[in-house]
């Protein structure tokens, strides 16, 4: 307990799956959490369990395409919180589409969030941050930016430049002085709603699950909190000699 006391944090797409269990964790380490979404009512769930349970928490609706968000999500969370200590980049959406039958338009969108919401928090956690002389932001990629699959053409090309954004953007705060952390986390098949609405796409959804389950090594997909304990990780001082890495945690399935 209290690993994260006297913390505050960011956590985009914070209403479901990853990023709620990621807020909800972060705050039972004692860490102040700003929940952003586009989801008003389920974010202000997470944010009423937060608060249920003793911790400070906030909502704010965001778009992490939308660049003017970003600049009211710091500026808010600066004037309540007076700091900001960490950036869980955890918003994003996936599309079942192989290269050859995905449209321009459905590539513009999912990089909007999935590369360009990454790459826009990036840029303003480091302006909050350079304030308070460091901090940690700590980027949700996925297996799928380490290999491919055939049907998830831009899903791996945005996950894929979200490992090396997180990189060079490592580099760039290490040799910056800014004592500034960037890691990526890549989770394997997790059960969030993302990974249950891809298999209604798909057809029967048991069966879609078995599959799913099969793929992994360990013998099953993850669950919400097996990710947010590495975020966890990552926010927290005990990674203070940790940057510009990867986090794999997928039951073994990069292994093969």
């Amino acid at each position: 307990m209290n690993r994260m006391r006297g913390k505050s944090a960011v956590v985009t797409g914070g209403a479901l799956g990853i990023g709620r269990s990621c807020a909800l964790k972060l705050a039972e380490e004692g860490s102040a959490v700003a929940v952003t979404d586009v989801d008003i009512d389920k974010g202000s769930v997470v944010v009423e369990e937060i608060r249920l349970r003793g911790g400070d928490a906030i909502f704010i609706e965001q778009d992490v395409a939308d660049e003017a968000r970003w600049d009211h999500v710091m500026g808010t969370v600066i004037e309540r919180y007076k700091k900001l200590d960490v950036l869980v980049n955890n918003a994003g959406v996936a599309l079942a589409k192989d290269v050859e039958h995905t449209t321009l338009e459905d590539w513009r969108w999912l990089m909007s969030i999935n590369l360009d919401g990454v790459f826009l928090g990036i840029k303003h956690a480091i302006q909050a941050m350079k304030a308070n002389r460091g901090g940690s932001i700590v980027n949700l990629s996925s297996i799928e930016g380490l290999v491919g699959d055939p049907n998830l053409a831009a899903y791996n090309a945005s996950k894929g430049g979200v490992r090396l954004l997180t990189k060079s953007a490592a580099l760039y705060c290490a040799k910056s002085g800014y004592n500034i952390r960037v890691n990526s986390v890549h989770p394997g098949y997790i059960w969030t709603p993302m990974v249950e609405n891809y298999l209604k796409s798909q057809g029967d959804v048991a069966q879609g699950r078995k599959l799913l389950d099969s793929l992994h090594p360990i013998g099953h997909v993850g669950e919400p909190d097996d990710i947010a304990f590495g975020v966890l990780y990552l926010a927290s001082d005990e990674a203070k000699f940790v940057t510009g890495t990867e986090l794999v945690i997928d039951g073994g399935y990069t292994a093969q």
